[in-house]
């Protein structure tokens, strides 16, 4: 571990305690990979609760979390996730100090994230295509959250058209308004033919199912956990389609809540998440240079920061 595991609280209707239990070993391996490549001084950690997200009754629900996060004296530092807020975090804040995306300080991490997937986007199209000008290119954004938005808002910006998709109606509205795009069905998204599929919702979308549907070149988006399994990874890789390793190109949110902790001025952390660029580069060239498919390259990348800070660490004890 890099430093205090850092992740936040997922609310949302798990059909059981075994499924949520995975999502959240699954999430907290994703942040402490996600740390790692950011240059971060954390390690990973997730919460998850089990219920109707929706629901209004929250000041009781979220203070007695806070005092689970409290009970471990620092070592885990939560934040809002899906489902959550940051009134939420402010229930939170009254039972424990160990609790970051709070209102009037770091605040709401998506335009942060939406920034750093953006230049992540670009980064790959710079690999791909030899320049990074999103400028003409057609993009298929699946989820128009608060992530998903602010993404619309700045490839829409620099000149790229939009098919976009989300299970609410009014998010996609917006989009389409704001930004010029074209709307299709939740389930229509992947075979859009596109440049770019940019998945912006849950995770593991990219399954036996829907991968042979894909008709894109690049796979980079927001959400986390997005192959369901490592194998599809490689088989992105066998279709010549170019993957932004998640938890690289969604680090935006991680680094925006780590400048809260450090007391960053808001600058510094957008310019931080900017970085992305770079590593998602990297990201490639080990890629590359060691014949592996990007998800592995990422997973090196992580581990190699991993393995250096811990050597440190063991030779100045």
């Amino acid at each position: 571990m890099l430093g205090p595991a850092l992740g936040g609280t997922r609310f949302w209707h798990y059909a059981s305690d075994q499924e949520a239990l995975i999502d959240s070993l699954r999430l907290a391996r994703g942040m402490t990979y996600k740390a790692a490549v950011a240059g971060l001084n954390l390690g990973g950690g997730k919460s998850v609760i089990i219920g109707d997200h929706r629901t209004t009754r929250r000041e009781a629900l979220f203070r007695a979390h806070g005092r689970h996060v409290e009970s471990l004296k620092g070592r885990y530092i939560t934040a809002e996730d899906v489902g959550t807020s940051t009134a939420d975090m402010e229930y939170i804040k009254a039972e424990t100090n160990h609790v970051t995306g709070l209102i009037g300080k770091s605040g709401d991490p998506s335009p942060v994230t939406a920034y750093g997937v953006y230049r992540g986007i670009k980064a790959c199209a710079r690999y791909r295509y030899g320049s990074d000008s999103l400028t003409g290119k057609h993009v298929a954004l699946q989820g128009c959250g608060s992530v998903g938005y602010h993404l619309a808002r700045l490839l829409s910006a620099e000149g790229a058209s939009i098919t976009c998709t989300d299970i609410d109606p009014q998010r996609v509205k917006r989009v389409v308004e704001e930004c010029g795009a074209t709307a299709v069905g939740a389930d229509d998204i992947y075979g859009v033919r596109a440049d770019i599929f940019a998945p912006c919702a849950l995770g593991a979308v990219i399954n036996d199912a829907t991968l042979s549907r894909l008709a894109v070149e690049i796979v980079a988006g927001a959400a986390n956990n997005q192959l369901a399994e490592d194998r599809h990874g490689d088989l992105l890789e066998q279709r010549q389609i170019t993957y932004a390793p998640d938890y690289v190109i969604n680090g935006g949110g991680l680094i925006n809540v780590n400048a809260e902790l450090h007391g960053w001025a808001p600058e510094r952390a957008r310019s931080k998440a900017g970085e992305i660029y770079d590593t998602i580069l990297r990201v490639f060239e080990i890629a590359r240079e060691e014949g592996i498919p990007s998800y592995r390259a990422a997973d090196r990348l992580a581990e190699q920061r991993i393995a250096a800070v811990a050597k440190v660490r063991r030779n100045f004890v």
